[in-house]
């Protein structure tokens, strides 16, 4: 690796990317999790997934993270008895998203803390570089 800290800032934003990616994909859920379809027994919105995967960066030699996949979970729709709505079968039931709004705030807030955490090393390297050229000033 011939820049620590160039490779740091480098692993911090994919860090920051990915989990930008991550946090958009839960608020599109959220925003989905009473979502049923349009006309009786129809399927719902269905729970939107995310998954990352390390890249290496032949430059710095530093390892990345970016978005491999996004997806569909494939867990059942919960069903409901609601026979003034729209996309209720005969017997009045309607099938829900496979949102759990649990599930989706825990998502959230690990998603948060992971920025917050890649944000602080972009901080911390930016700080360290300052120094850096602080030091090589007084130096000469």
């Amino acid at each position: 690796m011939s820049d620590a800290i160039a490779a740091s800032l480098k692993i911090a934003a994919s860090g920051l990317e990915a989990q930008s990616n991550r946090m958009r994909i839960v608020s599109e859920n959220v925003a989905n999790a009473r979502s049923t379809g349009q006309t009786p027994g129809s399927d719902p919105y269905r729970r939107k997934t995310i998954s990352f995967e390390s890249q290496l960066d032949q430059v710095t030699g530093a390892e990345m993270v970016r978005v491999a996949n996004y997806g569909n979970d494939k867990s059942d729709f919960t069903i409901e008895h609601d026979p003034g709505n729209p996309a209720a079968d005969a017997n009045g039931y309607v099938k829900m998203p496979n949102v759990s709004m649990l599930t989706e705030m825990a998502d959230m807030r690990e998603a948060n803390r992971s920025y917050e955490a890649n944000l602080q090393v972009i901080k911390q390297s930016r700080e360290l570089n300052s120094m850096i050229i602080d030091l090589l000033r007084s130096g000469s």
